[in-house]
């Protein structure tokens, strides 16, 4: 009895830590080749001098999201497409649930300069945007990444308004 109960034990999954869980960090260093380590909202500071920062999305930058009391080490996302001014299409780990890999989540800018410095963000349990906003510092721009040459916008052929 008890080899077939080890035998059990063996193949079941074991518990998940919070050490073990993919973290937004290390995700978003891999999908976008910015090489930058530690806690996610330490990346704005960590990045001057190393990359280009800015308040404008372009694809392959990543998003860095300030601590706060929901979010004590901050968030950082990276940029899949951007759909128009206000609306971008993330790629990101660990937003709405642990560990959690999520393409394509849709963060919508709310601030009123229209700068990125405050965010909603698809949150899957909901399937909804996300209830509250998220103060951001901006976007850091990869190797991999194209800074925004201008903000003039076109419309793509689903008359949603496109970088032209």
């Amino acid at each position: 009895m008890v080899p077939a109960l080890l035998a059990l034990l063996a193949i079941l999954p074991t518990s998940v830590s919070a050490r073990s869980v993919l973290q937004c960090a290390p995700y978003a260093r891999d999908r976008s080749g910015i090489a930058l380590h530690g806690n996610a909202a330490t990346w704005w500071d960590q990045a001057e001098g190393a990359y280009a920062r800015g308040q404008a999305p372009s694809n392959g930058a990543v998003l860095v999201f300030k601590s706060s009391h929901s979010n004590p080490y901050g968030h950082v996302a990276v940029v899949d497409r951007v759909v128009d001014a206000r609306h971008v299409l993330l790629d990101h780990a660990n937003w709405s649930r642990p560990g959690m890999i999520e393409h394509d989540a849709l963060a919508e800018d709310v601030s009123t300069a229209g700068d990125w410095s405050q965010v909603r963000v698809w949150y899957a349990p909901s399937a909804g945007m996300g209830l509250r906003s998220n103060a951001t510092f901006g976007f850091i721009y990869s190797q991999r990444s194209t800074a925004p040459q201008h903000t003039e916008l076109a419309q793509n052929d689903a008359g949603l308004k496109v970088p032209g």
